[in-house]
């Protein structure tokens, strides 16, 4: 660009002159959203009158010769769009992420003179950077030569100019090295959205048997072998709302869900999205399911769900039904694209109908507090790195926790460990749960109870009937 009046537009003349008196040429422009904005949104002329000199030079009155033009954007939303019809710009190549093939090659390409350990194994490693872009990648493996150096630097001596050929010999990049250096190199796919949380597998949920089995016939199968639906001759769902009482697991079990599918996953809470700019919130919808969509594999994991898509009732001037159109449109447009969208709530009864149906949300499961058997293994999974004495009998906890949660089996160990603690004691006794089992309170009353089973027997692809919510004042 040139601040002179018409300075761009001769300048953009002579690169197409020059081009064809060397034909057969390439004329590449990059960024060419900054030199070709859409006009409607230009606020300067300068701006109007290039796009305006590009189009008659790409297909003015005068033969262009043997010249090709490259255009190179990561915002062709932005590019004027009569650049992008035949004629002009003829073809439109999507450069997408990179999928497990695509990053294979690259990580090839980058580690081919990096001395690697034998226990390496770079097809595993690409098929755990999801969302990894081909520069990410670049970055990685700098990054991982940069964590295995540091693991030499004792052997170095730093006052030489050089180092020995023995360490030089020596040196290896491990698998631990990729890994350390992920937590520094965050793919470029994921930015805004990218959730790092510790791995959750179905062994680290207790109870949930009919919950996971469900999840895994459905979901999991459709994310690892579509080709079993197609088989079939049906679509694979899109989606899951999973609702029960607070504290049952539910955020626990979709983040396990990801991790046993081995897609990426965003985790979105409800009222973190809420703007009071119009349209920001919807801007920001879009954005969540782009980033999905292009990390696919990818679970979108939506908390407090109620909070984004109530019932229409207009109270709110229409920022609700704006928000709940918007991710209603972007739902049905995320099954080709291996997007699975993930709704939890514990008031189901606010949500609008047209969510829960098949082709958006088509399993609804409920997520019922633990039972017996649920509560043992949910006590076994937390106590395990607790130094528990031989007295302490997790059968008998499991039977005296009736109508407990499982929040609530963790504040009772919490409690236990407390006392403990206050005691000066090296290990915690029977004597330390059951101080805790004082303390801590069941959180399922009848009432939360026979509220859940009366949403339960009328919630299936419709809205439930009016419900009493006595029990929440």
């Amino acid at each position: 660009m040139n601040k002179y009046y018409g300075e761009t537009e001769a300048r953009l003349r002579d690169i197409f002159k020059e081009a064809k008196e060397n034909s057969p040429s390439v004329i590449f422009i990059d960024e060419i959203d900054a030199i070709a904005p859409k006009r409607e949104e230009a606020y300067g002329d300068v701006e109007k009158r290039v796009v305006a000199q590009l189009l008659a030079l790409m297909d003015g009155l005068t033969e262009r010769g043997n010249v090709i033009v490259l255009g190179a954007t990561n915002r062709p939303e932005s590019v004027d769009p009569a650049l992008r019809r035949p004629g002009r710009f003829d073809r439109e190549i999507e450069i997408s992420v990179p999928n497990v093939d695509g990053r294979l090659e690259i990580l090839q390409i980058h580690t081919r003179g990096m001395p690697l350990a034998e226990d390496v194994d770079l097809k595993t490693l690409a098929a755990e950077l999801h969302g990894y872009t081909g520069a990410d990648i670049k970055s990685l493996c700098r990054e991982a030569a940069m964590k295995s150096l540091r693991n030499y630097l004792p052997e170095i001596d730093l006052e030489t100019e050089k180092i020995s050929s023995e360490v030089l010999q020596s040196m290896r990049i491990r698998l631990q090295d990729f890994y350390d250096a992920t937590h520094e190199i965050v793919p470029t796919a994921m930015r805004e959205f990218y959730v790092e949380s510790p791995k959750v597998w179905w062994k680290d949920v207790g109870g949930l048997d009919d919950a996971k089995r469900t999840l895994h016939d459905n979901l999991i199968v459709a994310i690892k072998e579509p080709a079993k639906f197609q088989k079939m001759g049906i679509k694979p769902p899109k989606g899951a709302l999973l609702y029960g009482p607070p504290g049952c697991g539910k955020t626990l079990l979709a983040r396990a869900l990801a991790t046993e599918s081995g897609a990426n996953m965003i985790l979105v809470r409800g009222p973190e999205i809420l703007s009071k700019w119009v349209g920001e919130s919807e801007k920001a919808i879009r954005e969540i399911f782009r980033k999905a969509k292009a990390s696919s594999p990818c679970i979108v994991i939506f908390d407090e769900l109620d909070s984004l898509a109530r019932a229409k009732s207009g109270e709110d001037g229409g920022v609700g039904e704006r928000l709940l159109s918007q991710l209603l449109t972007e739902m049905e447009d995320g099954g080709a694209s291996r997007v699975i969208v993930i709704g939890i709530s514990n008031r189901p009864d606010l949500l609008d109908p047209s969510l829960l149906r098949p082709g958006r949300l088509d399993l609804i499961i409920f997520i019922p507090p633990p039972d017996e058997k649920g509560r043992l293994e949910i006590i076994k999974i937390l106590s395990r790195s607790m130094p528990l004495s031989g007295d302490i009998n997790l059968k008998e906890i499991a039977v005296a926790t009736k109508n407990y949660s499982g929040a609530d089996l963790v504040a009772i160990c919490r409690e236990a460990a407390v006392h403990a603690m206050q005691n000066d004691s090296s290990k915690i006794v029977s004597a330390n749960f059951a101080a805790g089992l004082k303390l801590v309170k069941p959180s399922i009353t009848k009432s939360v109870d026979e509220w859940y089973g009366t949403i339960k027997e009328n919630i299936s692809y419709a809205m439930p009937k009016p419900i009493d919510k006595t029990f929440y004042g």
